[in-house]
């Protein structure tokens, strides 16, 4: 069973397309940094990738059974540049989520009693917060001729989760074990 508030649907119809746009917006940023020689920059949007997955999964199956046909208007950042410039793309996206975006949408949920939709705003807000710190990071480098200095993400694939170096015992967001985590 869905949402029962139609401003809470709208809202998870909204993030469901604004984050599968971006999983496939990075995926094929990433074939660009590939082709420009950072290859943990594209690591990287790869990992991002899942992790815009996971949360648009996780909007869609909290929307539930309800089938049919939707208008769905969603923010997005559109173009295809060099890596660095695909990268403040990502990381302007990224910011609206986490400045306007999500806070708007979970308050709306918890207003209104919605708590698997409070819950998925909620995972994807706090690792948007990672992704923009990673995506000025590599941003950064970028800048520097430089690919960024990690080599290993990790995602967690119940809430998208995002970790550096190694995956958490634990994690930090929806508390799913070591092994939720996929590496990148």
């Amino acid at each position: 069973m869905g949402p029962k508030n139609a401003m809470t649907a709208a809202n998870l119809r909204s993030a469901y397309g604004g984050e599968s746009m971006a999983h496939m917006r990075y995926l094929i940023w990433s074939d660009i940094a590939e082709k420009e020689g950072f290859p943990n920059t594209a690591k990287l949007l790869r990992a991002i990738s899942y992790s815009e997955w996971a949360h648009a999964r996780n909007h869609f199956t909290v929307l539930g059974g309800d089938i049919g046909d939707q208008l769905v208007a969603s923010g997005a950042v559109f173009g295809l540049g060099k890596t660095m410039d695909n990268l403040t793309g990502g990381f302007m996206g990224e910011e609206f989520e986490i400045d306007q975006m999500y806070p708007v949408y979970l308050q709306t949920a918890e207003f209104q009693g919605e708590k698997g939709a409070a819950r998925t705003f909620g995972w994807a807000l706090e690792a948007e917060k990672i992704h923009a710190r990673l995506f000025h990071e590599a941003h950064d480098a970028a800048k520097s001729g430089k690919d960024i200095g990690v080599d290993s993400f990790y995602i967690c694939n119940i809430c998208g989760h995002t970790a550096t170096g190694s995956a958490p015992g634990q994690c930090p967001v929806c508390k799913a074990g070591r092994d939720a985590y996929k590496e990148f």
